[in-house]
């Protein structure tokens, strides 16, 4: 049989109420009797009924990860960062519900007796609507990985803009002048933030801006072959080439490699994320990384204040990129 809190207060001498303030690390009672309690249940191999516990607070004791989108555009190495960022800070508390927006014809089935609270990874302003319901719902919320207008909600996302703009200018200080892009996702905002960086950063330096060199691209290695091949057709093919992530990056790299040139010799690389694959790959690509745990984990960690009823400032926080210099950029 499992160990109950009617155990714990047996053999700790106390009333299950105690036990259960311990176990809820509640304030109204004595730090000694806690770390007593604490150590019993810990001995006794307890686990919280979550079933019983959720009837008696009223709770599920389910925090729902929502994404724009889990199959396409969301990368493999990012959809692993930001889940395990978010149990690492939940996991002793809560369970936790991954899902995608795109999975619902309507959200009328999310409700606080599903969700104590959900974290919200957006990458468009179509999860506008589904901020709004939850909203609503009067279920706490935290928005990442994207800015939104709302400010009644706490946002917290990575520099991308600022990221892009400072990996061009070092492209810039290395000699190039005919740089490119191959975009990401069209809609995604990351997209667009990414551009601008590009574009300003060549705007503000008297870099003259060739729309050729302007490609679009998926966020996957496919676009990222198809779209290089395109700069490879050009009369002028580029210097340097920004890819707006790496898996693009990947697939550009393979593009050039196949044409018979060479990276950097040829033709410089800079992707964005820092994924596992940018050190296996040859050369090592530089990169942007992108504050991916970071940003997750303070979600969480502020998404768990707001359910237990602490005062959190309903504010936007971006949190900077890290350049990565690695092999794939030369100086001309």
């Amino acid at each position: 049989m499992s160990v109950t809190i009617k155990d714990i207060a047996k053999y700790a001498n106390v009333s299950h109420t105690t036990v259960s303030r311990a176990l809820n690390n509640s304030p109204y009672i004595k730090e000694e009797t806690k770390n007593k309690i604490l150590h019993i249940a810990k001995q006794l191999n307890y686990v919280p009924n979550y079933s019983a516990k959720s009837l008696v607070l009223q709770r599920s004791y389910n925090i729902g990860v929502f994404f724009s989108t889990i199959n396409q555009g969301t990368s493999p190495d990012f959809f692993y960062e930001a889940v395990n960022a978010i149990n690492n800070v939940i996991k002793k508390k809560y369970n936790l519900i991954i899902s995608d927006t795109n999975e619902y014809e309507n959200f009328m089935i999310i409700d606080k007796k599903r969700f104590d609270g959900i974290i919200l990874v957006s990458q468009r302003e179509e999860d506008n609507i589904f901020i709004h319901h939850v909203l609503q719902k009067e279920i706490p919320i935290v928005v990442v990985n994207r800015e939104i207008e709302n400010n009644s909600v706490v946002n917290i996302l990575s520099a991308d803009y600022q990221g892009v703009y400072n990996a061009v200018k070092y492209l810039i200080h290395n000699g190039h002048k005919d740089i490119a892009i191959i975009e990401g996702k069209k809609g995604f905002k990351s997209s667009i933030d990414r551009k601008e960086g590009f574009i300003n950063a060549l705007i503000d330096n008297k870099i003259q801006i060739n729309n050729e060199y302007i490609v679009p691209g998926e966020y996957n290695i496919e676009s990222g072959y198809e779209g290089m091949k395109k700069l490879l057709s050009l009369p002028k093919i580029p210097t340097a080439v920004f890819c707006s992530n790496d898996n693009t990056a990947v697939g550009a790299m393979k593009a050039i490699i196949d044409s018979g040139l060479k990276i950097p010799d040829d033709i410089s690389i800079i992707g964005f994320d820092n994924s596992i694959v940018c050190k296996y790959v040859t050369p090592a690509l530089t990169t942007i990384k992108k504050p991916t745990k970071e940003f997750c984990t303070m979600g969480a960690e502020k998404l768990l204040k707001i359910i237990d009823g602490e005062e959190v400032k309903k504010e936007r926080i971006y949190i900077n990129t890290e350049f990565i210099i690695r092999d794939s950029v030369r100086s001309i």
